[in-house]
């Protein structure tokens, strides 16, 4: 039961709405009927700008390592039976994640969970985050679509400890692999409408430009 303390602690914690609250702090209102709807840094970039997304960029990312290091407090300080340190601290991460994407103070409806996954497995396996966040870097800068290389960064990351820990024989737990497969399905599935428009042609690019900004969607 102690193990339920922790994952329960990291959903919550991921389920704090850095977007909604930061957008109310900038002005904008209800940032679920602004732009895309999405609370995500990338919409209140475009709802209010630079210096409101970054701290949304920071918060999300924030709240999922915040949560892995609960998970490793717990599991360094406490005697936990029936599960080891490494499913704890995966448990928590997606825990996170989930509540990110599924945020029960505002009734479910959150963000894509891209950021936090950065934070959270950032945490656990950064050598493969950063491999992840610079092919995002990568097909953003050629392409412009954020949801693009939001999939594809984290189709990378599992792609990555799927090689190392099959190809290469690095000793990678089983939980990591598991990890980032299942967040790599979330972030697909999260970003099922931009997959349509990315499909149909119509995503929208980002743009630094504040009057392209105000008619994009996420």
């Amino acid at each position: 039961m102690l193990a339920v303390i922790p994952v329960l602690i990291a959903y919550l914690i991921g389920a704090i709405p850095f977007a909604l609250i930061i957008a109310r702090l900038a002005g904008i209102g209800d940032l679920r009927k602004v732009g895309s709807g999405n609370l995500g840094a990338t919409n209140v970039w475009r709802a209010a700008g630079f210096k409101a997304a970054i701290w949304v960029f920071i918060g999300d990312i924030g709240k999922g390592i915040i949560a892995v290091l609960l998970a490793g407090y717990f599991a360094s300080n406490f005697d936990i039976a029936f599960i080891s340190r490494d499913v704890l601290l995966v448990v928590c991460a997606l825990a996170a994640v989930v509540g990110h994407i599924f945020p029960v103070y505002i009734g479910g409806r959150g963000g894509k969970g891209v950021n936090t996954t950065v934070g959270a497995v950032g945490t656990l396996l950064p050598v493969e985050v950063l491999l992840s966040v610079l092919v995002f870097a990568g097909v953003f800068a050629l392409s412009r679509y954020v949801s693009l290389g939001s999939i594809i960064g984290a189709i990378t990351l599992f792609a990555a400890v799927a090689v190392e820990k099959y190809l290469l024989n690095i000793v990678i737990a089983d939980i990591y692999f598991y990890l980032t497969a299942v967040l790599a399905l979330l972030i697909v599935v999260t970003h099922y409408q931009n997959i349509g428009r990315l499909i149909a042609g119509t995503e929208n690019r980002f743009s630094f430009s504040k009057s392209e900004r105000a008619n994009a969607n996420d």
